[in-house]
């Protein structure tokens, strides 16, 4: 059982820095099937990194108990430790010049609000509406499904046939893994949270908008240490198994569900402090929606955790939209974070798309202006609205010079695919 409040001790070693590392299956894919791994395995002998794994536990009600014990940091350990953990871990340890643990607890495939508690969803009428109503129809129809399943299958035994059709599945609980895999980690001493979930919500993005951060506040006022960091990551580019080429992705701009929940979850670090945002817009893969590479990931959470939670003076993100003002038919955009100055990687900048009041957008030509872009197109004399990375699988290049990729964004409130219908 994980326990104290402020400290872990193993094998004389004081740990103050503990971090939960959440999410689904980009924080759960082991350190084997990462990208080139055996080196970064065969290097991870830390006598001041300890880790621990929470055991996949679905339940009803809150548990008080894991069945699970801290570990060495050792090759034998983070073979199949969370990748994206340890080198968060990693890459934290060493400028902190302090001991280190993670917890590990995340499950593939679970949408947020399997992560919450279920009074904070109840307390909310659209949640009440679009996620426990709907539970509760689907659990009795499970029920009555379950059941007939069962009789058709001792009917076929009996006549010496093999039930074909699948077991009916429940599917996702809410609450169900804040009750088994949060619940008895709380009230244990955090420095903060490391998150890595969303795919399973792009389809609701408009809702992510408030489900992220009730997400956020529900484990903060839980933990009760006040507004601890909590360090998410954006959605990555994929194509959707499309098997798209390049070419055909960039052909026209697109709508995308996925580009809403990448914006939600940047609202989340504009609407509440000390939350952070771990872009990648390049590492994702085309056709894998778990991309290999997770040492940049766990790099990127590193930043934002010396800049948020211990206050190292620090570039931690790349440039974050700020304003666009227009004049003589150009969009002229500012942005925060932009270190020592912007820069594209690989040629002109890509990426950027502009419309008119009509809302018809058009890939654009932009140029970086000292520490500002400018956006235009012959077509387009009054610019409305301009759009960076807006794409499942964004083509784009503006960095800051510092190394870190620039947050898709777009400055219109045109309406979104999954925002509410009336």
């Amino acid at each position: 059982m994980v326990q104290g409040r402020n400290r872990i001790e193993l094998q004389d070693v004081l740990i103050g820095e503990v971090w939960i590392c959440s999410g689904q299956s980009n924080m759960e894919w082991p350190m084997h099937r990462a990208f080139e791994p055996e080196s970064d395995i065969a290097d991870s002998a830390h006598p001041r990194i300890r880790l621990f794994t929470v055991p996949k536990l679905k339940a009803v009600d809150p548990v008080d108990d894991v069945k699970a014990a801290w570990q060495l940091c050792e090759p034998s350990q983070v073979r199949h430790f969370s990748a994206v953990a340890y080198y968060f871990g990693r890459a934290l340890q060493s400028p902190l010049e302090a001991p280190v643990g993670l917890i590990h607890t995340s499950w593939g495939g679970s949408p947020a609000e399997v992560w919450m508690r279920w009074s904070v969803l109840a307390a909310h009428p659209d949640y009440r509406h679009s996620i426990l109503d709907p539970w509760v129809t689907r659990e009795e129809r499970y029920v009555e499904e379950l059941a007939a399943w069962e009789k058709e299958s001792e009917t076929l035994k009996q006549q010496g046939q093999t039930q074909t059709s699948p077991r009916p599945q429940l599917g996702w609980r809410p609450a169900e893994l804040y009750n088994g895999m949060i619940a008895p980690l709380i009230p244990y001493g955090i420095a903060g949270v490391i998150w890595y979930q969303g795919e399973s919500n792009a389809g609701r993005a408009h809702q992510y908008r408030h489900l992220f951060p009730n997400l956020i506040q529900n484990w903060r006022n839980d933990w009760g240490q006040g507004d601890f960091p909590f360090l998410a990551v954006q959605l990555a580019p994929w194509d959707r198994n499309r098997n798209r080429s390049p070419e055909e992705i960039a052909a026209v701009p697109m709508d995308s569900d996925w580009a809403e929940l990448r914006e939600a979850q940047l609202m989340a670090t504009q609407a509440m402090k000390r939350v952070g945002l771990a872009v990648l817009t390049d590492y994702g893969d085309k056709d894998d929606i778990h991309p290999a590479q997770k040492q940049p990931v766990g790099e990127r959470l590193a930043l934002l955790a010396r800049d948020l939670a211990y206050g190292h003076r620090i570039v931690s993100s790349g440039p974050i939209f700020r304003k666009m003002t227009v004049k003589k038919g150009q969009a002229i955009l500012t942005f925060d974070h932009v270190g020592s100055g912007l820069e594209s990687r690989g040629g002109r900048l890509r990426g950027f798309s502009i419309s008119g009041e009509d809302g018809q957008f058009y890939w654009a030509q932009a140029e970086i202006d000292g520490k500002r872009v400018v956006v235009s197109h012959p077509l387009i004399a009054k610019p409305a609205a301009v759009r960076y990375g807006w794409a499942d699988y964004p083509i784009v290049n503006l960095f800051n010079r510092e190394g870190l990729p620039a947050s898709p964004f777009r400055t219109d409130n045109f309406p979104m695919v999954t925002a509410p219908k009336d």
